[in-house]
């Protein structure tokens, strides 16, 4: 086991649909609960973590926009869900004893802060865990896209997105048995094969700015930490 972690300051990036566990909707607070000690894991091991996760679990700005609905109202409904579930999972790291914060793209003081890189930068160097919510807090642009920034941001020397398999996959594993897993790939060849990890503009921003994206399991309980520690499986996008 190396002496000090593979990153010094992370992003990490989970789904809305993550925190439903095998609900249909909502959130799993097992799950939730789940997640938080992960996270709990790498901050003992010295790791500043923050976090962005989406709103799926609890709505979908597309889904009023394929409906004939208005795609920007959609957005901000689907911001909302992101601040409900950054509010569950800050609930789940202060009740194990790790110090969190959400900061929201959206101002709505009665519930938590507004954003702004100085202060989010200054409570991850107080060993506060920061939860990003609110996305970007402009419509059209994803929770990944809004991880990707937050990113950049922060100055993270990896961002971490937790998905349904253990990395990137040439096709869908569940579907294709043949499917192959990568170990390592870059973001141009993320782009130019089309595959599904992240939003085009997510990976381009992660690219411009030397971000390395980690794809692992979400559902892996300790897989975070193992991977921090240079184990566990995973897909590196990096250009490095």
């Amino acid at each position: 086991m190396p002496s000090k972690p593979a990153y010094r300051r992370v992003l990490l990036k989970a789904s809305g649909e993550a925190l439903m566990g095998e609900q249909g909707f909502g959130i799993d607070v097992s799950v939730a609960d789940r997640i938080a000690a992960d996270i709990a894991e790498a901050r003992a091991m010295g790791v500043e973590v923050g976090v962005v996760i989406g709103g799926g679990n609890i709505f979908r700005g597309v889904a009023v926009a394929s409906k004939g609905g208005d795609r920007v109202t959609g957005d901000h409904m689907g911001m909302l869900g992101t601040v409900i579930n950054s509010l569950a999972l800050r609930t789940s790291l202060v009740k194990i004893g790790v110090e969190a914060v959400v900061l929201s793209a959206i101002a709505m003081p009665e519930l938590c802060e507004s954003f702004s890189q100085r202060q989010a930068t200054a409570y991850m160097n107080e060993g506060k865990v920061v939860i990003f919510a609110g996305g970007t807090g402009n419509p059209f642009f994803t929770t990944d896209s809004a991880a990707a920034l937050r990113a950049a941001e922060i100055g993270a020397d990896a961002l971490f997105k937790g998905t349904q398999v253990d990395g990137v996959y040439s096709a869908d594993p569940k579907r294709d048995p043949s499917a192959r897993r990568y170990e390592r790939i870059t973001h141009d060849e993320v782009l130019r094969d089309g595959l599904a990890i992240m939003d085009t503009a997510a990976i381009a921003l992660a690219r411009e700015n030397n971000i390395p994206i980690i794809v692992f399991s979400i559902h892996e309980k300790g897989g975070f930490g193992a991977i921090l520690r240079g184990e566990g499986r995973c897909t590196v996008v990096s250009d490095a």
